[in-house]
């Protein structure tokens, strides 16, 4: 209700002040114990990991990881900063983000904007969080592609005794050229190095976190049969279907519908989807995936489900719906 009656005002904002402003609210909300949205248990147990519920918070949000005991208490089973670099980086130039509230929709070209995975870390280590947490991993802007895999393997190496799991996030449209991470040998290299890695650590460190891929939903179907076939060769531990997609569908004939960057919300529901049904149709079960894109309703998480997920994730839905969608997702699904 509280969410509902801010948003009016909040929409009178440009959208990345009040995505500032709203990240300080619930801050300040959950400092004086006034905000606690109690969800169902509902457990889920996938990649060897024990999800209190299967709805979690997707990668985009909170950057930084500054902001994870306040976003917890809203009910997530588990909660996904990122997407990290190497080093930090100004982003791409503002304005880089776009409401389409006609369609519940948002285009962002951020750029993997953050602060840095020395940063990050140190804002994890402050968190009282206990629960279940991803850590989003990317390249530099400035890093080639050609090296992109050094960027990697630098944010697997530092976050990898904070995370529950690392999702290696190459499917963002924003960072030049990084989409062709997701084909060919770049991908082959990519998913060797990083997996013959993450086992070195898990030696090394005695306890072992599973590596995620993270995919755009404009793939064909031969690009997924060879992503899935890379996945199932390297044992990559799960699959996030997907990030944001480059298609305008829905969005075509509406104020910002052209602006460049990643389209998200519900336009991207249909397309995000098929993509999952068809990944969990090559997989057969053989790797978790976790369904994310354009989820606004309750029923949509479970539409995810009925696709292939074992958990689901939401964003730009929080937009639109607020902190409810969170309750209605782990209420309409199903364990």
């Amino acid at each position: 209700m509280l969410y509902s009656l801010a948003r009016p005002l909040l929409f009178t904002l440009a959208p990345e002040r009040a995505h500032e402003l709203t990240l300080s609210m619930l801050d300040t909300a959950h400092k004086f114990g006034l905000m606690h949205q109690k969800t169902a248990h509902k457990p889920v147990s996938c990649m060897g990991i024990e999800f209190p519920n299967p709805v979690g918070l997707a990668a985009g949000l909170d950057k930084n990881g500054a902001h994870i005991d306040a976003l917890a208490a809203l009910g997530f089973g588990f909660i996904e900063i990122g997407t990290i670099t190497p080093r930090p980086q100004a982003g791409n130039p503002q304005p880089r983000l776009f409401r389409i509230p006609e369609a519940k929709a948002i285009i962002n070209r951020m750029g993997f904007n953050n602060d840095g995975v020395d940063q990050l870390i140190e804002n994890v280590k402050a968190a009282k969080f206990k629960g279940v947490l991803g850590i989003n991993i990317g390249k530099n802007a400035d890093t080639a592609v050609e090296d992109a895999v050094s960027d990697y393997l630098i944010c697997l190496e530092k976050v990898y005794n904070y995370a529950s799991y690392i999702t290696v996030n190459i499917s963002s449209p924003n960072t030049k050229n990084l989409r062709s991470l997701q084909s060919g040998d770049a991908l082959t290299e990519l998913l060797q190095t990083l997996k013959q890695r993450q086992l070195e650590l898990a030696k090394e460190n005695n306890h072992y976190v599973p590596l995620v891929l993270k995919v755009a939903p404009d793939l064909t179907p031969e690009d997924i049969t060879f992503i899935a076939k890379q996945l199932l060769k390297f044992k990559i531990d799960g699959l996030i279907v997907t990030n944001t997609t480059l298609g305008r569908e829905g969005v075509e004939n509406l104020p910002n519908g052209n602006e460049a960057g990643g389209l998200s919300g519900a336009p991207v529901f249909e397309k995000s989807t098929e993509c999952l049904r068809q990944f969990a149709d090559v997989l057969d079960g053989k790797i978790p995936l976790i369904g994310v894109g354009g989820i606004v309703s309750g029923e949509q998480a479970v539409a995810k489900q009925e696709a292939g997920a074992s958990l689901v994730q939401v964003y730009s839905g929080l937009i639109y719906t607020g902190p409810t969608l969170v309750k209605d997702c782990v209420n309409a699904m199903t364990v």
